[in-house]
């Protein structure tokens, strides 16, 4: 008899928990895209983590009389945003590391002074953000100008999109690199008049040095993790795709989810230099779609940046004749490291941003396509960022996804002019015609390459203007979002891009309660103010995980 009334006790309570547990958020201006369109309420409730309903306050307060009830004030409400190219170990390292981002020669010069001061003595002054096509002259840097500095620590600075690096003197001896040093296939050692290393080392030419610096821990990965789930979580991202893991960060990633401690929804590429690549294809899939932890597909880079020009371009570049860039594979090899991710049900998501990078993966899916329809796989091409006009259809041919990242283009636009000449940029950052043609966008930042803040990216995609203003009537205009559009690469398209639109994406019923408040409404605005919007509160499967300080 005790059991049955504990039991009946129990049950009650958990009745109880349950009516409590329905939360009535209103007095909103809330948007979310559908399948059909820009959809428009001011209440949502959800309970247990996932949402209700949405729509008319009146009506639902009717149809859940004892929710618990939030006024929002006002504020904006979004569907939690999605960033389909971040790198979260970067961005967590960054903090650990010095950055140079948006700093002229000069003051890197005096900011890498500073901070070797903390460091202790042999410590590596490890650092990235430096980007020439912004300073005068445009000229790589040089290892004799960290070498006058007088810092007795090696140093390895990575250039802003992570394909070139900067080092000086004492690095290059440790990393035994020197005038007979032959640059390995796909990668180049910048050599000055009498043959000598300058310092600077472009894309597979990294890995001769960067095999010399001491190897995060498993524990300081995890810590690297921890800090960039809250940054995240700070600027509105509820899901991240994290584009290219090695076995120690799908490691630390595993242990975060058995621990419970991964506060958004990650989704990680297995890059394809993985120590053990094979075997963890064989082992499939990890997670599914509603854990925080879910795995399934690849990542390969086919190509360099634009900026370092290691793009593989089908003709020279306009601003250096002798040069295409660089494939950072061999055809042939890059197709079988394609087709093991296939034959293992792996979604294969491959940087392209040359237009001959873009046309050989092209190839090498349609290889795989023909073969084997790879539709259900949903493969993606990162950054598909300069295309041969004729090349653009082939994306809606083989039902592929465009992974694209508007801030690069508004980044990218006193520059790609520069690189390519006025006739290829026809099919350069093609997001309106990529999407006419029916072609998905996932968008992203490419953080910490460019910042993690997504509202960014919506005013990127929808004005083609920096955040200065420039130019006044959008760069490239043609090729510009709605805001409509913008919000579902950031919503709903991400979501479909890891296979994961059945519970995210938006906020129709039975979807995770994953949502955002804004300060402002972002659709009743000047465009050109919509990066300046605030993230007020950040809320994962119904729960506040994180307020801004006010």
């Amino acid at each position: 008899m005790q059991i049955l009334r504990t039991l009946a006790a129990a049950l009650v309570a958990a009745a109880s928990m349950g009516a409590q547990a329905t939360t009535l958020i209103h007095n909103v201006s809330g948007y979310q895209t559908t399948d059909r369109a820009l959809v428009r309420f001011n209440a949502l409730a959800f309970d247990r983590g996932k949402v209700l309903a949405s729509g008319d306050f009146q009506q639902l307060n009717r149809q859940y009389p004892q929710a618990q009830k939030i006024d929002a004030g006002g504020k904006t409400l979004l569907p939690g945003l999605i960033d389909a190219h971040g790198h979260m170990l970067g961005l967590g390292q960054l903090n650990r590391m010095l950055d140079l981002r948006d700093q002229s020669l000069d003051s890197a010069r005096v900011s890498i002074k500073q901070y070797a001061k903390q460091l202790a003595p042999g410590e590596w002054l490890l650092g990235r953000g430096w980007n020439q096509v912004t300073w005068p002259g445009k000229q790589f840097p040089t290892r004799t100008q960290l070498d006058t500095l007088d810092i007795d620590h090696p140093i390895w600075l990575r250039r802003v999109d992570g394909h070139a690096g900067w080092a000086n003197s004492k690095t290059l001896r440790l990393a035994g690199i020197d005038r007979h040093t032959a640059a390995p296939e796909g990668g180049e050692i910048l050599r000055d008049a009498s043959g000598e290393p300058t310092g600077i080392l472009i894309d597979n030419a990294m890995g001769l040095l960067q095999r010399v610096i001491p190897k995060p821990t498993l524990a300081q990965d995890k810590k690297s993790l921890q800090d960039a789930f809250a940054q995240a979580l700070a600027v509105g991202l509820t899901s991240v795709h994290d584009a290219g893991i090695n076995e120690q960060t799908l490691q630390a990633y595993r242990e975060l989810a058995r621990e419970n401690a991964i506060p958004l929804r990650m989704y990680p590429m297995l890059s394809v230099n993985s120590h053990n690549y094979a075997k963890l294809l064989r082992a499939g899939h990890i997670g599914s779609p509603s854990e925080r932890l879910y795995m399934r597909s690849i990542k390969l880079s086919a190509d360099g940046a634009l900026g370092s020009r290691g793009a593989a371009l089908l003709e020279p570049y306009h601003d250096r004749p002798q040069e295409k860039g660089l494939l950072l594979y061999p055809e042939a090899e890059m197709l079988s490291l394609l087709k093991l991710a296939s034959d293992n049900q792996f979604q294969i998501n491959v940087h392209a941003i040359g237009d001959r990078a873009n046309h050989i993966v092209l190839n090498h899916l349609e290889t795989l396509h023909k073969a084997s329809s790879q539709k259900d796989h949903r493969h993606r091409v990162e950054h598909a960022q300069v295309l041969q006009v004729k090349d653009i259809p082939r994306f809606q041919r083989l039902n592929l996804i465009a992974s694209m990242q508007p801030t690069h283009a508004t980044s990218d636009k006193n520059m790609a002019g520069a690189r390519l000449g006025e006739a290829r940029l026809t099919g350069a950052y093609a997001w309106q015609t990529l999407l006419k043609q029916g072609t998905p966008i996932a968008a992203g930042s490419d953080f910490p390459v460019e910042p993690a803040n997504p509202l960014f990216g919506l005013h990127a995609a929808v004005t083609r203007r920096d955040r200065q203003g420039a130019p006044e009537r959008g760069w490239r205009a043609a090729e510009a979002m709605s805001l409509e559009q913008a919000l579902r690469a950031f919503t709903l398209d991400a979501a479909y891009a890891s296979h994961q639109e059945m519970v995210i994406g938006n906020l129709t019923p039975g979807k995770f309660a994953d949502f955002i408040l804004l300060d402002r409404d972002i659709f009743a605005i000047d465009p050109q103010a919509i990066w300046r919007a605030q993230v007020l509160e950040t809320w994962v499967e119904g729960e506040k995980v994180y307020t801004r300080d006010h």
